[in-house]
């Protein structure tokens, strides 16, 4: 007899992952072309970002200037590279910091449940401020640089990350494997280390892919309202603020930054998709 269901053979090995996770492998190779630029911005770049040659303003893009120059006379391919660096810096420093701390918060709140209300009172009093206007309020009361715009940020995302973990915590704290190590004695620290973190890890890599790209983008709203890095610090929102007055006649002066804040934020965005379908049985057609 013919068979009648044949044994279908998954594709294996890198193509076979490509093929199945393409949007995972598309942002990640964007998001590392942008890692090698910022590591490399030093030899990559062709001049000094600060250098300032009043006699070169504004000029054209060209051979001799990739991406033209800016009202001082500055090279903005090179001030683009290392502008690179703040943004990766900002959204990666953002997500590690913000996650551990609603880490932590989320645990205790799903899983204590007389803290659960206070905890989530403070967090909804937080997430009830847009993220941007609470960044400016906190950068307002310190002065401009790259560790208090991280610190600013990371407090807008602590909320964000804090909701998700309890949410996934109290659907945990009912299973039966939990009731089983409460039922032997279990002390509670132990059953939140050994029981419940390992199943929130993957949710929250996917948050901490989502959060990075927020936080570039937000890092880059506070340098383009002048509340972010300060201005001697090459940074994709200071360059595209320094260009908004004559974008009408130079418009490459906001383009480029812009183009490159918008490749970066997307490749975290399909990273982080592609990661939830990886994560998420659901969304594996392989079984």
């Amino acid at each position: 007899m013919p068979d009648l269901f044949p044994e279908t053979r998954s594709a294996g090995g890198v193509f076979g992952f490509v093929r199945r996770h393409p949007t995972m492998v598309i942002g990640g190779l964007l998001l590392l072309l942008m890692i090698l630029v910022a590591v490399f911005a030093p030899w990559l770049a062709a001049r000094d970002p600060a250098s300032v040659a009043p006699a070169l303003r504004k000029m054209e893009p060209s051979a001799r200037f990739w991406f033209g120059t800016d009202i001082l006379g500055r090279d903005l391919y090179s001030r683009v590279l290392f502008g690179a660096r703040v943004s990766l810096v900002v959204g990666f420093a953002v997500a590690l910091l913000s996650c551990l701390i609603g880490l932590a918060i989320g645990l205790v709140s799903g899983y204590v449940r007389w803290a659960d209300n206070i905890v989530m009172r403070v967090m909804d009093g937080m997430m009830s401020i847009p993220p941007i206007l609470l960044a400016i309020a906190l950068m307002a009361l310190t002065r401009a640089s790259i560790g208090n715009v991280i610190l600013a940020i990371t407090v807008t995302e602590i909320p964000r990350v804090a909701r998700v973990v309890r949410g996934i915590v109290i659907s945990l704290r009912e299973q039966p494997f939990v009731e089983a190590a409460i039922a032997s004695g279990t002390r509670a620290p132990t059953i939140m280390v050994r029981h419940i973190l390992p199943n929130v890890m993957g949710p929250l890599i996917v948050q901490a892919t989502f959060i990075c790209a927020s936080a570039i983008l937000i890092e880059a709203a506070l340098s383009f309202l002048g509340a972010g890095t300060p201005s001697n610090i090459p940074s994709w929102g200071n360059i595209m603020a320094e260009g908004r007055s004559i974008w009408q006649v130079k418009p490459y002066i906001v383009f480029f930054p812009a183009l490159f804040l918008s490749v970066t934020v997307l490749a975290m965005n399909m990273l982080g998709d592609g990661v939830r379908d990886l994560l998420d049985p659901r969304m594996n057609e392989h079984v």
